[in-house]
Order: C-alpha cells, then structure tokens, then sequence
C-alpha cells in the first residue's frame, strides 16, 4: 500500500505538536558535533514519526536525520526530519519543522512539511502543485537580482571547511536586497514556494533536510537543481538550488564563478 498525501499531513501534524509541547522548556541536548545538536524532543518526533510509518507502511525503507537508515524496499522510501531547526528550538528561536518525504521508485512524489508555531502545513504531490493551508502556493516573479531577498545556510563543518559558503553569502549580500540564514532548510525551500524568498541556495545538506522542500518548491514552479545544475539533488553530497526561472540561472552562474 502506497502513502496518500493526507497520511503526512496527519503525521507531520501529530509530529508538530510534540515538538511545541515541548518548545520553551529545558531540554537535554547532545552534540554530534561542536555545532550539531540533537535534543530529546528530536528523539522524541522521530520515534513517533517511524513507529507509525512502520505499523502503516510495513516493509518500506526510511531514512530520518537521528536514526538514520532503516532497511526496507528501495522501492518505497520515506525521507523523515523529525525536527528541522534544532539549534533554534534548543534556544528557543521558534523557527522549526517537522519534514516528511516519500519517494516511489526514487522519485519524490510527495512531500509535506509542517511550522507548529505558525501553524502552516506546506503540502505538496507530484504534478499536483504546492500548497501552504488549503492556499495554492506560487514562486516570485522578480526577474533581477537586485531586486530579490535570498536565504541560505551554512554547513556544520563550517569551523573547518573551506567549504564553508561565505564566500557565496558575500556574493549575494553585494548584490541583492538581502541574505537571510532561518536555520531550516525545510521552511527556506518553503517560502521559496511561498514567494517569501526569492531564491535559496546551500552547499552542504542532507536528503532529509531537502525531499519535501524540494518537491514543493519544485511544484509551486522554482527550478530546484544541485549547484551543478543536476536534478538529482538526494544524491550525496548534497547541494541545492532553488529559484524562479527568471533568477535560476542568473544564481547559478554566480555560484559556479561565471560571473
């Protein structure tokens, strides 16, 4: 049996109100790096989150963000990001969500991500456009760069790397009205499709951080490609690129030093 898109409604909804139960509370915090935390209510959201996948949807594989890899059919795949902002949650910054993908013979077919504090259900199937609360969801139509407000992040390596994307931000930061970082990847590609943003870009992902943004922005008409240009943006290592046409290529070009 397949997923519907009413079933990751339904979960991501359940998954939200954990995670804004225990929002504003003490929360024990783990670090799988010096800037990647994890908190109990990561845990918490991901438990419920595979249980239900599990008991529903026997046999399909999941990959989620703590976990990992849960061995299952290629075939039927979930893409689960239990919390998606835990360093805003851990502080918090009520700027989080809870993302959920799935994927039928590798490609995306339907993606929900969900902002507990807005209370904002960003929906998406394949070919049947995007959504945000029953309201069709449609990219900006800014045509220059000096005209648009972009958004990105920085990965967790970037103490380290030389990787680290500021180099890009600067590039931007020049040129447009502005660069936000909200520290969700999720909700970026979200008011990408909302025209909110006028187009996202980041180095570093993971396929849980992308799945279902990407299937949203995509389906509210962005072009969402890796920053070589390729459509296959699950593949490690991850990057992306989400943008109107009429910006795609103009960011493009600049993030590949053409310009």
């Amino acid at each position: 049996m397949n997923p519907t898109l009413t079933d990751l409604e339904r979960l991501a909804r359940q998954s939200g109100e954990i995670l804004r139960l225990g929002y504003g509370h003490e929360h024990h915090v783990d670090y799988k790096n010096v800037i990647d935390l994890v908190t109990e209510v990561d845990r918490k959201s991901e438990a419920y989150l595979l249980a239900e996948i599990q008991h529903l949807f026997p046999g399909h594989q999941i990959v989620s963000e703590e976990i990992g890899l849960v061995p299952g059919r290629l075939a039927d795949q979930w893409y689960v990001d239990p919390l998606d902002g835990t360093v805003n949650y851990a502080h918090g910054i009520p700027i989080f969500c809870v993302s959920i993908a799935y994927a039928r013979e590798g490609v995306v077919t339907l993606g929900v991500v969900f902002d507990p504090m807005r209370d904002e259900l960003f929906t998406a199937e394949l070919g049947q456009g995007a959504w945000c609360n029953g309201n069709r969801l449609h990219v900006s139509t800014v045509t220059e760069l000096n005209r648009s407000l972009l958004v990105t992040g920085f990965p967790y390596d970037a103490w380290t790397t030389e990787h680290d994307n500021l180099d890009n931000f600067g590039r931007f930061a020049r040129i447009t009205q502005g660069v936000r970082r909200l520290g969700s990847a999720a909700l970026d590609l979200c008011y990408v499709a909302a025209g909110r943003f006028d187009g996202y870009w980041e180095l570093s992902l993971k396929s849980w951080d992308l799945a279902a943004g990407g299937l949203i922005a995509s389906e509210a008409g962005a072009l969402v490609t890796n920053l070589t240009g390729q459509s296959d943006i699950l593949s490690p290592p991850c990057s992306l690129l989400a943008a109107p046409p009429s910006l795609y290529s103009k960011m493009l070009e600049i993030l590949n030093g053409k310009v």
